[in-house]
């Protein structure tokens, strides 16, 4: 496990375009992309860049049960405005969650995985140690599934929405065995509230409780942090 300390999540976007780019210029034709406001930095050193995507399929890890892809707060919207209008990629999966039947989706997922192995996958982190949206306690053998989101994960999105109480308290979310099937890893983290995420996920026991700590059996991972977020490691 590769530890790299930046300023601030500007350089810490253009470091982690570093190593995408150096990825798919050694053959990677699968990425798994994460949303929220930490690789935002990241998306915009991609759009920056020169970088050809026109080969490159992308798989999202996540979407929220019950949003329009239309709705602001979507993932689906998100990728669309940070990303996929500027780069023109192969293809671009993320789960569907206006569907109204969770089980076949589920099963529609796990498919576009074992179709599109990961090569290159970017991961934000919960200040719970949730990767994707796999809260403490979820299975190290999980796949896609719908998960029912913590009290602390819907409070820290809350910020994205009007009041709280329009968050969405499901979602489909990739499980913890599609994440580690990722050649790749790059996980990145900034700020006080995710300190101690990251220092259970790098010195911490491996235990369902804290999802991130399996990353310490991973043989291809690195971690991004500014100086607050990585103050304890």
């Amino acid at each position: 496990m590769e530890i790299i300390k930046v300023v601030n999540p500007q350089m810490g976007g253009k470091k982690a375009f570093e190593l995408f780019k150096a990825s798919i210029e050694s053959g990677a034709e699968t990425i798994g992309l994460a949303t929220g406001s930490t690789p935002i930095t990241f998306y915009e050193a991609v759009i920056n860049s020169d970088i050809d995507l026109s080969h490159v399929t992308s798989v999202n890890l996540d979407e929220y049960v019950g949003l329009s892809h239309e709705n602001k707060q979507s993932y689906a919207y998100f990728m669309n405005d940070q990303l996929f209008k500027y780069k023109k990629l192969k293809a671009s999966y993320l789960p569907n969650g206006e569907t109204d039947d969770i089980d076949k989706e589920i099963s529609r997922y796990n498919d576009i995985l074992a179709r599109h192995p990961i090569d290159f996958q970017i991961l934000g982190i919960g200040s719970n140690g949730h990767i994707g949206f796999n809260e403490p306690g979820t299975s190290f053998d999980s796949t896609t599934q719908l998960v029912q989101l913590a009290p602390s994960t819907i409070e820290s999105n809350a910020r994205f929405f009007d009041t709280i109480y329009e968050v969405p308290t499901e979602a489909i979310s990739m499980g913890i065995a599609n994440i580690m099937a990722a050649k790749r890893i790059v996980l990145i983290a900034y700020g006080e509230t995710k300190a101690e995420a990251i220092y259970n996920t790098v010195h911490g026991s491996v235990t369902e409780q804290v999802p991130a700590s399996i990353l310490q059996r991973h043989p291809n991972v690195t971690i991004i942090v500014d100086e607050a977020a990585g103050k304890l490691i």
